[in-house]
């Protein structure tokens, strides 16, 4: 690739999944001496704070430019191609989002906690939200092509190649031998541990509002993704690159 060719934003989207990173994995890092210090709800409020916008800029940022820098390939076109981006897309969702997300504990109104969890999408996998980011990024390349869009690829899949190891290392930490057992049960590639036997796939664990609500943002994004180029003019208003270059 040379890299003449590569637009400045791949390195300020790169950038941007630097810091995001900083703050996510660092935030659950200082999670266990934050909580003793301040109490969980202040502390998963604060982390909220800081996290969420970073997250927006970051997928803002993204929409605005994914078709910046070399077009490697184009697969746009080209017959059933869309049918299969949209169900790769949609198992990256069911893997992204139900181990990893109590929508109460975000903004506190139930108290966080860390658990230990080993039925549903874990008996799958057990870093569920690696394995689903990586199959979006699959998806999303065959469908973009673009070299901003490999930077931001091995930004998004870096960092959870590191959440792998950082998440077994906090949760040994705090749990000890049930997390080895946990270990011993299941496997961060998918459907391994149900293949060798460790595991089985029981399915009315999968039946939850939890797993239909999923679903149903499915079904919200693949609607609402006409509106795409709109608000990525929007985002494109805000010179994010000028922004970050005045305040250096």
């Amino acid at each position: 690739m040379p890299l003449e060719g590569i637009h400045q934003s791949s390195y300020v989207m790169l950038l941007l999944l630097v810091v995001f990173a900083v703050i996510h994995s660092g935030g659950a890092a200082l999670r266990n001496k934050a909580e003793n210090l301040i109490g969980a709800r202040a502390w998963r409020i604060i982390f909220a704070l800081v996290s969420i916008p970073s997250a927006t800029i970051v997928i803002g940022y993204f929409l605005a430019h994914r078709y910046d820098g070399i077009r490697l390939w184009n697969l746009q076109g080209t017959p059933g191609i869309i049918p299969i981006i949209w169900i790769i897309t949609a198992v990256s969702f069911l893997f992204l989002y139900p181990a990893t997300y109590n929508l109460l504990e975000i903004p506190a109104v139930v108290k966080p906690q860390v658990r230990l969890y080993a039925t549903g999408i874990i008996r799958i996998s057990r870093h569920p939200q690696a394995i689903g980011q990586i199959l979006w990024c699959f998806a999303h390349s065959l469908w973009i092509g673009t070299s901003f869009m490999m930077f931001t690829c091995l930004g998004l899949i870096g960092h959870h190649l590191f959440a792998i190891w950082h998440g077994d290392r906090r949760l040994r930490a705090r749990f000890g031998n049930e997390f080895e057992e946990l270990k011993r049960n299941t496997s961060v590639i998918p459907f391994l541990a149900l293949m060798d036997g460790r595991q089985k796939f029981v399915w009315q664990e999968f039946a939850k509002p939890s797993q239909i609500g999923i679903c149903v943002a499915i079904a919200i994004i693949w609607w609402s993704h006409r509106f795409i180029s709109l608000g990525s003019e929007a985002f494109l208003s805000v010179d994010l690159t000028e922004l970050l270059r005045l305040n250096a």
